[in-house]
């Protein structure tokens, strides 16, 4: 146990006894624990394995490259459609945890194999994101804006064009390229 990420567990109050069970069962399978993110991250050769975290409904350990698990027992959870790598386990009780308790290190020894392996999702590229009308007008017109676009991180890149897509009607996604033009031409992420 670091004593750096007992804070995490000492300040839980909804899910105090549920953590504290994941964090041995995670200790149990030989990872090193830090606190990154501000909550508790276990590692294997400084390679991020698993993460703990709560939620308003649930608590959950979240397998940083959960989506080359294999899943026999069915228990892996994406979160959203856009989460691409991660994938977690969710849980409201103690008793849930214990009813999955050997699974759970199961899938921590075979998240550990799949980082000795050196296998890696394979992400969506920014390429495979659609832009939208309204910021491919504005590339289009602007080669300032195309070039400081392009310049950008590719994660930089999908967040923006996540963003702007998001809106449903076209009036909204016009109003958020507009916002967005100064940031993206000062080389700043949607986040920065």
């Amino acid at each position: 146990m670091n004593p750096k990420v007992d804070f995490f567990f000492d300040k839980a109050t909804k899910w105090h006894d549920e953590q504290r069970l994941l964090r041995t069962i995670v200790l149990d399978c030989q990872l090193k624990e830090e606190l990154k993110w501000g909550v508790p991250c276990y590692t294997y050769q400084d390679k991020n394995i698993i993460l703990i975290h709560s939620f308003k409904e649930y608590c959950a350990v979240l397998f940083v490259k959960g989506a080359l698990l294999k899943d026999p027992k069915g228990i892996l959870i994406q979160q959203t459609e856009n989460v691409q790598s991660a994938r977690q386990v969710r849980f409201t009780s103690v008793a849930d945890i214990e009813a999955v308790q050997e699974t759970l290190k199961q899938y921590i020894f075979e998240a550990v194999e799949i980082e000795e392996s050196g296998e890696k999702v394979a992400l969506k590229k920014t390429k495979d994101y659609a832009i939208p009308e309204e910021f491919q007008e504005q590339l289009d017109s602007n080669a300032a804006l195309n070039e400081a676009f392009f310049a950008l991180t590719p994660g930089r890149q999908r967040a923006y064009l996540f963003y702007f897509g998001q809106a449903k009607q076209s009036k909204t996604r016009a109003s958020r390229v507009e916002k967005c033009i100064p940031q993206i031409m000062e080389g700043k992420g949607l986040d920065d």
